[in-house]
């Protein structure tokens, strides 16, 4: 039986994105998941072009797998050493635990520099390298593809930090067990949840929630609790208490869309706010108790869900950043 196939021809990305800063970089901004998926992370872009000094980065944002600040650095071109060193200084200067490093090249000398930037930096900073290459199919519009060429080791990471952890009377090794779990059956049971392939030995991970500035939280709370929430963070807390107040102005629909009683939290003590949910009887060390565990977190994730789809469509679409939000 013969099969006519398509043959993938490559193309040249300037052709495509004739600018870099004026092109590329806002497809990118304009494109997340398409990193998200390549890095195999939840993220968000927060602003293009962003000023580091006398410096301007390309793209800046959130790692919401591991809470941190991420940043990108984009070349339709071979890597070369300034743009390391550019990389190194608005990592310095964002406090960046997450960097990306995107080229249609990376050369070897470059890639061995992000291999050995991940080797000797701490558990919680990541280094990736991509290559962006396009491609097309006869006379298809033409597609992008990112691919990972420099990644961290996550796992000596983890096994380092698990090590210290248990060392100093921790739990590391323990959360890195339990999340590898989770993160199976969220793959098999919710695979639209999240991105995010590798476990951490934190006590918590954290998951797109689709409200501008906020996240779904899965934690493991002091008092041996289990705590499912929407974690509100958007780095600027007047943002954050505007979105707080606007969803305590729907708390009864939000509630009742989620079956049961809801704990509002301004955490006056902190930029962030939360909403959530406890069980009392949570401590991690029950490994027994792991798939229990889970459950309760699937079932508190399911009604979370589908407690913020049902809030105002317009509200979620602008975001709460926005000062004309009619709520």
């Amino acid at each position: 039986m013969d099969i006519e196939l398509g043959r993938l021809e490559p193309v040249v990305p300037r052709t495509v994105w004739a600018h870099e800063a004026q092109d590329f970089t806002p497809w990118l901004l304009a494109h997340p998941d398409d990193l998200a998926e390549a890095l195999g992370i939840e993220l968000e872009f927060t602003a293009a072009e962003h000023p580091v000094g006398p410096y301007a980065l390309d793209l800046v944002g959130r790692d919401l797998t591991h809470d941190a600040v991420l940043i990108v650095e984009n070349q339709l071109e071979a890597t070369d050493h300034s743009h390391l060193g550019q990389l190194l200084t608005h990592t310095a200067g964002t406090g960046a635990a997450t960097i990306v490093w995107i080229a249609t090249r990376m050369r070897d000398e470059h890639r061995q520099a992000l291999d050995w930037l991940n080797q000797e930096t701490g558990e919680g900073i990541r280094f990736f390298g991509v290559e962006l290459r396009v491609v097309r199919i006869g006379t298809s519009a033409p597609a992008p593809l990112l691919d990972v060429v420099a990644e961290p080791n996550d796992w000596q990471k983890h096994v380092r930090a698990a090590a210290r952890a248990e060392q100093s009377g921790g739990k590391g090794e323990i959360y890195l067990r339990f999340w590898t779990r989770y993160l199976e059956r969220v793959h098999d049971e919710h695979p639209g949840w999240t991105r995010a392939r590798k476990p951490q030995t934190a006590n918590w991970i954290s998951q797109p929630a689709g409200v501008p500035g906020a996240y779904i939280s899965v934690s493991f709370a002091a008092g041996a609790r289990l705590r499912h929430e929407l974690y509100i963070d958007s780095e600027d807390g007047e943002v954050n208490q505007r979105t707080f107040d606007a969803l305590s102005a729907h708390r009864d629909l939000l509630e009742e869309q989620y079956g049961r009683q809801l704990s509002f939290e301004p955490l006056s003590n902190r930029r962030a706010c939360r909403i959530a949910e406890y069980r009392d009887d949570g401590d991690a060390a029950d490994v027994d108790r792991h798939e229990d565990f889970i459950d309760w977190f699937f079932d508190a994730g399911v009604r979370l869900r589908r407690a913020i789809a049902a809030l105002p469509a317009r509200w979620i679409d602008s975001g709460p950043a926005r000062p004309d939000v009619d709520l």
